[in-house]
């Protein structure tokens, strides 16, 4: 996850942006952005809790703002072949929000991953890497272009 946040970041930043990529659970306030992008894992047909936290702990800052919102989780080559629609509580955030655009990436999963579940997932053979970071820069590079005056 951390990865496809500092990704988009780059991006951003190569366009021209100031870009801080921090995790979402430092974050104070947004106040000082004019424009946010939050990311979060999906963990069994859900948002990790820290990015659901900010987005609730956030709310009335990022309703003032150009929001984007980004998933990452299929541990297979599904969300490079096809548009993955947002989870049912990421997409009513999205409906509160007026979030421009959602995309879910690809996840990643390897050896050494803590947790029982991401233990049992390895054990069974379904972990990888199927981050397209391609695809993630060419996303990115489309939100920098909306962000240009």
């Amino acid at each position: 996850m951390a990865r496809i946040a500092e990704t988009v970041a780059e991006v951003l930043r190569e366009d021209g942006l100031r870009v801080d990529a921090l995790p979402a659970r430092s974050v104070g306030s947004v106040a000082s952005y004019d424009a946010v992008v939050v990311g979060g894992a999906l963990y069994a047909g859900r948002w990790h809790k820290d990015a659901r936290r900010f987005v609730r702990r956030h709310r009335a800052e990022l309703a003032e703002r150009p929001v984007w919102f980004f998933s990452s989780g299929p541990l297979d080559a599904s969300a490079s072949e096809r548009n993955i629609p947002p989870v049912p509580g990421v997409e009513r955030a999205m409906t509160r929000l007026d979030v421009r655009e959602h995309v879910t990436f690809g996840g990643c999963l390897e050896e050494g991953a803590q947790g029982r579940v991401a233990g049992m997932i390895l054990r069974s053979g379904k972990g990888g890497d199927f981050r397209d970071f391609i695809a993630i820069a060419a996303w990115a590079a489309g939100v920098a272009a909306s962000l240009r005056p």
